[in-house]
């Protein structure tokens, strides 16, 4: 398998683990403080990738120059959970799946302001295909409710998340100086938890831990091992081997990967408007992969 293999395999399992977040995130959102709940997840995350780290010789003296690099990925993503975790106390998981896929324009626009990279007609074609999908799914399929830009407010403060994880995906490829995916990953995490640490340390002192219920445990161990300690790992190795829209691309997934969850967790499937929508983000998504086919050698478009 080629390295841009490598890369589309590490996001496709990136897509299906991320979208467990969504219902299980919902769950718990109102539950417990969005920074609490992250600086527990990314702590424990770190944990998990320190052993890993630990077990093929630590961290090598080069990885420790320049530790800022770490603090800035750190803040970004770190400020992405805590924002998701906030829009999922209102907003729907599916419909909060569907503003996650406006990440790859997103990411194709810092893409090209932070390492120049181009963005082809159809790369272009697909993207505004996705777009169209994922909102008609955010505005739940209702021509009255598009027209009238009824957003709620709990997809607009994931919006804004979703900003941030377009900015740090590029960021990954900018700042990385050759240390590999799993080192990388354990600097982003120890500082995005000591940033969220500091960022809601009242939050965390004012929440009653030994209260909890089961469900807010439950997503805090999801999102601390497959949300955020596999994840990052699948993130940062495919962002090494693919351009910023394309890693980003496999965001279409999600929406189509939450329905599953959904239906996993014995919840009622979403109405045939919305799947539509589902089904746009997907066309998307196959287009940006025959993009990538046409422009290897030997291939036709």
């Amino acid at each position: 398998m080629t390295e841009a293999g490598r890369g589309h395999a590490a996001m496709l399992l990136f897509s299906a683990l991320v979208a467990g977040s969504f219902p299980l995130g919902a769950a718990a959102a109102n539950d417990i403080a969005p920074a609490a709940l992250n600086a527990v997840r990314f702590a424990l995350a770190a944990g998990i990738i320190g052993f890993a780290v630990a077990a093929r010789g630590g961290v090598p003296r080069a990885a420790l120059s320049a530790p800022w690099r770490y603090a800035l990925l750190g803040g970004v993503f770190g400020l992405y959970f805590v924002l998701m975790f906030e829009g999922l106390k209102t907003a729907a998981p599916v419909s909060a799946a569907a503003v996650f896929t406006l990440t790859p324009i997103l990411a194709a626009v810092f893409g090209w302001l932070l390492l120049r990279q181009i963005t082809t007609p159809r790369i272009a074609a697909a993207l505004a295909l996705g777009a169209a999908g994922a909102l008609w799914v955010i505005f739940d399929a209702d021509w009255a409710t598009l027209r009238a830009f009824a957003v709620g407010r709990g997809e607009w403060i994931y919006f804004w998340g979703c900003v941030a994880h377009a900015i740090y995906t590029p960021l990954v490829r900018r700042l990385n100086r050759g240390e590999s995916a799993l080192v990388f990953t354990f600097g982003t995490l120890v500082a995005g938890a000591v940033l969220i640490g500091l960022a809601g340390a009242g939050a965390i002192a004012a929440t009653n831990w030994g209260a909890l219920p089961a469900r807010v445990w439950i997503a805090i161990g999801y999102t601390a091992v497959f949300a955020s300690a596999a994840t990052f790992t699948l993130l940062q190795y495919a962002s090494l081997r693919l351009p910023a829209s394309k890693v980003m691309a496999y965001t279409y997934l999600v929406p189509a990967w939450v329905t599953v969850w959904e239906l996993a967790l014995g919840r009622a499937p979403p109405p045939a408007g919305v799947l539509a929508g589902l089904a746009l983000t997907l066309v998307a998504l196959g287009l940006l992969l025959r993009d990538e086919e046409a422009a290897s050698p030997g291939t036709r478009s």
